[in-house]
């Protein structure tokens, strides 16, 4: 018997300044990691004003974390200090395994409109693979499979299994799926879940019923935190709907946050930023 799952909470996104002054909503971060376990933090840049992503992200330090920059508009040229660079843009993935430790930066550029689009998901490294080798993955719009269902729903998979159909992303330490749905007016869609898994949703788009039974109404810039079940059901109103759908396992371990450093204890968060210091940070 289908256990259908109700909403916990919907919150609504928050304006913050980020690297050397980038406009940003937040949608979830410190705060809420107990809910999100094991996503830690989704920060949307969208904007067709330069003077507002422009400076970008300078070089920075990451250790224990998984990356994951989707791109809807617009591009981000990225570098490490260990040589690598690359350039993500409409539909691009970049997944960054932290791990031990990067230090790298991101700089966005508009499209030809001046329009910047983009997401960067935070997920946590369990304790036995906060120190792995750091890794990067480039993955390319049309690497992403996207399935049509018959109401007309779109399903891009970005990692995960969606309508018998599996995303192009393998061999993760944390078990996530992470799609991109856009459903028509007064349009449904069910998506199948572990029940103890943590499900969020982020409205990109329009507005949604994520539990039609209730009638609670999610806008776009809102995050829905689902409690358990094994089906997460979300109606479009009147109007088309665009959502991020993400599903993982919870690590349960505790987190200890510096900046763009998670680790389990503070101690091993104040290290990282002490080898930081002292240049002996990367591996």
């Amino acid at each position: 018997m289908d256990n259908i799952r109700t909403v916990r909470k919907i919150i609504k996104s928050v304006p913050v300044t980020e690297g050397a002054g980038v406009h940003l909503r937040r949608a979830f971060s410190h705060h809420q990691t107990k809910e999100t376990d094991p996503f830690l933090m989704l920060d949307e840049f969208h904007s067709d004003n330069p003077k507002e992503y422009e400076a970008g992200f300078p070089y920075h330090p990451h250790r224990g974390i998984d990356t994951i920059t989707y791109m809807l508009a617009g591009k981000v040229t990225h570098s490490d200090n260990q040589g690598n660079k690359g350039v993500i843009g409409p539909g691009d993935v970049q997944w960054m395994t932290a791990g031990s430790g990067i230090i790298h930066q991101e700089m966005p550029a508009g499209d030809q409109n001046g329009e910047l689009w983009g997401l960067q998901l935070w997920i946590n490294l369990p304790a036995s693979h906060k120190m792995t080798e750091p890794r990067y993955r480039e993955i390319k719009s049309e690497q992403i499979p996207e399935i049509y269902t018959a109401n007309g729903t779109g399903v891009k998979i970005i990692c995960g299994d969606a309508e018998g159909m599996h995303g192009p992303v393998e061999n993760i330490v944390t078990e996530i799926e992470y799609l991109d749905v856009k459903i028509p007016a007064n349009g449904s869609y069910r998506h199948s879940t572990e029940i103890e898994h943590t499900v969020l949703v982020y409205i990109l788009e329009g507005k949604a019923y994520p539990d039609p039974e209730s009638g609670q109404v999610a806008e776009s810039g809102s995050l829905v935190i689902f409690e358990h079940g094994n089906l997460a059901e979300i109606k479009a109103t009147d109007e088309n709907v665009r959502f991020l759908l993400m599903t993982g396992k919870p690590i349960n371990e505790p987190i200890a946050w510096m900046g763009s450093v998670v680790m389990n204890t503070e101690e091993e968060a104040r290290q990282a930023f002490e080898e930081y210091r002292e240049g002996t940070f990367t591996k």
